[in-house]
């Protein structure tokens, strides 16, 4: 997913911002700024809207009224003073939504201030492109290495060296998720807190944004992202001790909110260590930290004596695992020198860039190992998880209809899908109208001599009755199959195709099929095969095969191809069990008609046919992307009805190792 833009706080960091509620050239009587938030942080989440009021003191006595707003509609209001702040639930942060706040003073003056959220874009990640590390390099002293010429990089994933494609040092800002433990334990050292946490606003950069998250049991009403200094401070000021202590829940939850944050991902966590009510592990707590690539850095309030040793030994696992590290000041005068440290591992570091020799896609997790030359202390993350697989979502096209061979509305209610036995569910479901290419397949052996100009007709018919979205090709076949016309809309082209028709020769059938399936195999989307035949594969003198290819290689392609075959037999000489077989497989249709005067109705009922198919989706309990057959079977609850489909897919193949 992408962050939400920020408008707002663009216009404000380029000096274009007008104030609302002040004409231009007047002096400002009031103004009413939204600070918080300024983003969104991609969860469902309590939101608290913080707005900041400037103005003379007769604007700001008695205090004024602020009522905030969401997409027009009133949510609260607050009239009792600095901070102004409401707290409100952002439940769908897909959807884009206006904050709006409306001052106004005991005088009736009206100001207000409006910024919008915009929705999440979801983006489905495909390959393992490239891993950029952030790294921290010190030397024997401690001291921050910052000169290319003093370092030698090397990378290894998993015990393989990599070649690094990007060295630099580089400075960034930084989005900070500020989780003060707020619990009953924690009341006697509160201001020593609040001091604490305060002391890391004097070392930001213009450019950082800070997230302030309280949490004792769970996390409390959450604060920016924001840039301002006054709200971050006012809503330090405004955490309250009380409750048992999560700490490991507070993380996990924490990290989440700097997925899709602008610049460095860095949480300060600053606690006693005593947790007592977590649901989560340590270990999932340090998967999640992993997974969203957060750097964490620890303060524990009261020194080492003041943190259970439990807790002393996570945290510093914590710290060290992410890239970052865990400082227990005894006194509020190493604050100071804590902060510092922490602004300038941030912001300074040294970017690594390679593309990985391991490009499976399979959402494991890869052990990274770097070193930079001899007497060198780097601090980095110590691995990745590689891309999930994209999930496997096959599309099904079908057929309804009841014993008589008539076509019935559905709804997707009324189907059970199962893949390989295990029921899905469909997410997905709607009328097949996509473009179709097909591929129409004349046989004009000499034995269709008698019947030519009806075959003819019969086909121009055809042509005239497809949609102008759709594309047909056409092939002839006698001795040897023909592309005469590659698929085209233009339906005159195709009817020129048409014209060639000339009957003579033997039945080359099966390498007729394997063309026009084989041309098929190269076009995306709705695909579908239309033969029309009065015989079997067979030479002109019909004493051998008239093809190349066998039939179970036919068979092979039309599984393979997922193209619905319409087949139609004319004659005592057609080949009627292998039409059926192949129609049935792909989940088309085998007409027999009688005579050259039925032909128009069977050319009718395909056109039909695939206008009243119908296509569903789902997302297949199965995500395996190993490019094995699934087995789909689709049954109507209704009684008497026949489903007719090709019987599954080709789950998608990419257990592959590609190397560079």
């Amino acid at each position: 997913m992408r962050a939400a833009r920020w408008p707002t706080m663009v216009l404000m960091l380029l000096g274009l911002w007008a104030v609302p509620g002040r004409a231009v050239g007047q002096p400002p009587q009031l103004t009413a700024r939204i600070t918080s938030p300024l983003g969104r942080t991609g969860s469902f989440e309590t939101v608290r809207i913080v707005v900041q009021i400037q103005g003379p003191a007769e604007r700001l006595t008695p205090p004024p009224t602020v009522t905030f707003l969401i997409d027009g509609a009133a949510i609260g209001e607050d009239s009792d003073g600095p901070p102004y702040a409401v707290e409100w639930v952002d439940e769908n942060p897909f959807e884009r939504r206006e904050i709006a706040v409306r001052v106004v003073d005991a005088t009736g003056l009206d100001v207000g201030d409006s910024l919008v959220l915009e929705p999440f874009e979801v983006s489905e990640v495909t390959e393992i492109s490239s891993v950029v590390l952030e790294a921290v390099v010190e030397d024997e002293h401690g001291r921050p290495v910052t000169t290319i010429d003093d370092v030698s990089f090397s990378v290894t994933e998993d015990g393989v060296e990599q070649a690094l494609d990007l060295i630099r040092a580089e400075v960034q800002p930084a989005t900070y998720v500020l989780l003060i433990d707020s619990s009953q334990s924690m009341a006697r050292r509160m201001e020593f807190v609040k001091d604490a946490a305060r002391r890391l606003v004097t070392v930001l950069k213009p450019d950082d944004r800070v997230v302030v998250v309280p949490f004792s049991r769970t996390l409390g009403s959450v604060t920016g992202p924001t840039a301002d200094r006054d709200t971050i401070v006012e809503a330090i000021g405004a955490v309250k001790a009380t409750g048992g202590t999560a700490i490991l829940d507070a993380i996990s939850e924490a990290a989440t909110l700097l997925k899709d944050a602008a610049g460095r991902h860095v949480i300060v966590v600053l606690t006693d260590g005593y947790d007592e009510h977590s649901a989560q592990s340590e270990a999932q707590t340090l998967a999640t930290l992993k997974q969203n690539g957060a750097t964490s850095y620890v303060v524990g309030i009261g020194g080492v004596a003041g943190v259970s040793i439990r807790g002393e030994r996570f945290l510093k696992q914590l710290a060290r695992q992410s890239g970052g590290r865990a400082f227990f000041p005894y006194r509020e005068s190493e604050l100071p020198q804590v902060y510092e440290h922490i602004a300038a591992d941030v912001r300074q570091r040294w970017v690594l860039g390679y593309t990985p020799s391991n490009q499976l896609r399979d959402g494991g997790w890869r052990d990274l190992t770097v070193t930079a030359g001899d007497k060198r202390v780097v601090r980095t993350r110590t691995g990745y998880f590689a891309p999930e697989p994209p999930p496997v979502r096959p599309l099904i096209e079908f057929t309804v209809s009841d014993a008589n061979n008539r076509y019935l509305d559905i709804s997707r209610d009324d189907l059970t899908v199962r893949e390989d036995g295990v029921e899905q569910y469909v997410d997905s479901f709607q009328e097949a109208i996509a473009p179709v290419s097909m591929v129409l397949v004349l046989d004009q052996s000499g034995s269709m001599r008698r019947v030519a100009d009806g075959v003819k007709e019969a086909a121009y018919r055809f042509v005239g009755s497809i949609r102008t979205e759709d594309s047909l090709a056409v092939a002839l076949f006698a001795d040897r199959p023909v592309l005469i016309q590659d698929l085209t809309k233009d339906k005159e082209e195709a009817i020129a195709a048409i014209d060639q028709y000339v009957a003579s020769g033997g039945t080359a059938l099966y390498d007729a099929l394997a063309l026009g399936m084989e041309r098929l195999q190269r076009v995306r989307g709705r695909r579908a095969l239309v033969v029309m035949t009065d015989g079997r594969d067979e030479n002109d003198a019909g004493t051998a095969p008239g093809s190349v290819r066998p039939f179970p290689e036919i068979e092979r392609l039309a599984f393979e191809t997922d193209a619905t075959i319409f087949a139609i037999g004319m004659g005592p000489n057609v080949d009627r069990r292998r039409l059926e077989a192949l129609a049935e497989a792909t989940g088309g249709l085998a007409l027999f008609p009688t005579d050259i005067g039925a032909l128009n109705g069977d050319y009718e009922r395909i056109i039909e046919n695939l206008r009243r198919r119908y296509i569903l989706s789902y997302t297949s309990t199965n995500p395996a992307r190993n490019g094995k057959w699934r087995q789909v079977t689709i049954d109507s609850s209704a009684s008497g009805t026949v489903v007719r489909t090709r019987g599954g897919y080709w789950a998608p193949d990419d257990n592959t190792r590609k190397a560079r």
